[in-house]
């Protein structure tokens, strides 16, 4: 059995309701248990179960929200003895372009090391069906392919 970690902010529930879709459909996949945590409430034990993770974030001010910095704060030295090396994916909520929060989350999670098998998912503005249908593909696909050792 593989796991998938979730981890997500929110504050106007946007980014919830992505991190939900992915939860949604990657608990579709038999093979994979998946766990959501919202940001806060993460540790690096859950870092150290998954074998792939889905980080989703808001773009604020053109970067991550302080919450998933946060999450990177407490794990990254903490997790370094262990050169995780896990498969990662981002979904971000943006009133922008998001390219400012992919850029620094990808920076940071180079450093674990882990290493990113999916290109992110930027839903701009309001989340729409589309969006959900996006999230919750990159879910199952997350899920899918740790099943099967893809990643």
């Amino acid at each position: 059995m593989k796991h998938l970690l979730i981890i997500y902010h929110t504050q106007t529930g946007n980014t919830e309701q992505l991190a939900r879709a992915a939860y949604e459909q990657a608990l579709q996949e038999e093979g994979t248990e998946t766990r959501l945590h919202k940001a806060f409430d993460a540790k690096l034990d859950d870092l150290l179960w998954c074998d792939g993770i889905i980080i989703c974030t808001p773009e604020n001010f053109g970067y991550m929200s302080g919450a998933i910095k946060d999450f990177f704060d407490r794990t990254f030295y903490p997790a370094e003895p262990y050169h995780l090396n896990r498969p990662y994916s981002l979904l971000i909520s943006a009133g922008n372009d998001g390219t400012g929060a992919v850029r620094e989350c990808d920076r940071i999670l180079s450093g674990y090391p882990m290493k990113k098998v999916l290109e992110p998912y930027i839903a701009h503005g309001e989340i729409n069906q589309e969006h959900l249908e996006k999230a919750g593909e990159m879910g199952l696909t997350m899920a899918c392919g740790l099943a099967f050792g893809i990643y």
